[in-house]
Formats: structure tokens, sequence, C-alpha cells
């Protein structure tokens, strides 16, 4: 069905080759053109900002096809098989609770917040020094600042408000960018600061709490163990 897709396409193409050209020369312009216009169409899109999301990860030896098995059993919810892909002494939390058979436990009994933290950790990018792999990508990032209190804005163009009120006047838009939460609101909004890049101006204002995430939240840990990458943690506050 693919063939029958692509042969039109390449019949088009055909059609502005020099007619002087040997058909086999005519073929393999064609096919070439083809090739450029497809890849073009699925080159991913770098979202804006120092911490936004980047890829370190997938062209790592072995990577690609572990990658894929952790996101098959975290769509399948399959708390064995995510547990397989772990470390036997996998860390957990803060507090050294480790293992394999733990974390199924853990998965299996957190209501889901286990699963959504996975799921979130997923679409945050993957950082590699080559032995290990680290999500979020921003994780294994040089960010100043507490950790209880500094947060990364997840996403582009996101408005800092004057009041916390989302109808006040935005004074401002960052895109991933590394801000200390002061407070949250009642009304789900959080008073940040930041210094403004450029000038290294300390500013203030309001951001949707939906719109930060801490650097205390999920991370998830990779390495390579016997020539093969396994989870090593998965902890929130570490």
């Amino acid at each position: 069905m693919k063939l029958l897709a692509v042969l039109p396409v390449i019949a088009l193409v055909l059609t502005g080759c020099d007619r002087s050209d040997p058909p086999a020369v005519k073929m393999e312009r064609a096919a070439e053109e083809l090739v450029k216009e497809v890849e073009g169409e699925n080159l991913p899109q770098q979202a804006a900002g120092p911490f936004a999301p980047r890829d370190e990860c997938t062209d790592q030896p072995g990577a690609a096809e572990f990658l894929s098995q952790l996101r098959r059993a975290i769509r399948d919810r399959d708390a064995e098989s995510v547990a397989a892909l772990a470390a036997e002494d996998v860390r957990l939390t803060v507090l050294d609770d480790a293992g394999r058979a733990r974390f199924v436990e853990l998965l299996d009994a957190s209501g889901g917040e286990r699963w959504s933290a996975l799921d979130d950790l997923l679409e945050l990018g993957c950082a590699s020094d080559g032995a290990t792999m680290t999500m979020p990508y921003f994780a294994a990032q040089e960010i100043a600042g507490e950790w209880m209190e500094t947060a990364i804005v997840t996403g582009e163009d996101i408005p800092v408000y004057e009041a916390p009120d989302a109808s006040s006047p935005d004074i401002a838009r960052l895109s991933w960018e590394a801000v200390r939460r002061v407070d949250n609101t009642s009304d789900g909004m959080a008073a940040v600061t930041w210094s403004e890049e450029g000038t290294g101006r300390p500013r203030e204002g309001f951001i949707r709490s939906e719109n930060l995430r801490l650097l205390a939240d999920y991370e998830l840990g990779v390495s390579r163990r016997n020539d093969r990458w396994r989870i090593t943690h998965f902890v929130q506050g570490d």
C-alpha cells in the first residue's frame, strides 16, 4: 500500500526531470527528491528556551530499543514490564526504598500518580553522557537555585502576569526558563521571581502553577549495567 501511495509522487517528480536524462537517472533523481521531501516533513521542531526538552538519548547504542520498551510498558500500565527494565537495586525514594518488587508495588498502589509522572517524564526530554540517561532533560543541567524552590517554566511564550489573576496585564513571556517559585496562590497561580535575560535585572510576577515544574519533582535515571540499559532510580525530591 505504501508503494502505491509513493508511485504517483515519483511520477510527478519525473515530469520535472530533464527529458534528455536516461530513465535510470530520472528514477534516481526522483527517489532522492522524494526522500528529501519526507525527511523534511519529519524533522522535529526544537522548542525555544535554555531548558527545553532535548533528546540526547535515542542515538546512544541500545537506547532506542530500551526507550521503546519503556514507552510501551508505560502506555500499557504494565508495572511488571517497567520493573523488568530496572536494576535489581533500583532506588525509589530518598529513603532508599528500593528493588524491583517494591517498584511494582509503588506503581500499582499510587492511585495513578507515579504512572502520570512517568507519562510526563517521557515528554520532557532526555539527557545523556553516554553512560547514563536522565529524564527530564533539564534535571542533568546546571541550574542555580534551591531545588525545592526552583522551577522550570514548562512551555514556550508562557505569560507572566502583573497580579495573581490571568485577566491582569502580562509583563513578560518566558520559554523553558528557570524561576524561583515564591508562593502558590489559592486560584492556581504562583508568585515567581527570575533574572531578566540579557540584563540580569530581577523581575517578579505570577504564572499559572500548571506551567511550572519544580526541580524536586520526579526524575528517572538510567545507567548501563552489564552493557544493558537499566533504570537505576525513579525518585521525587532527590
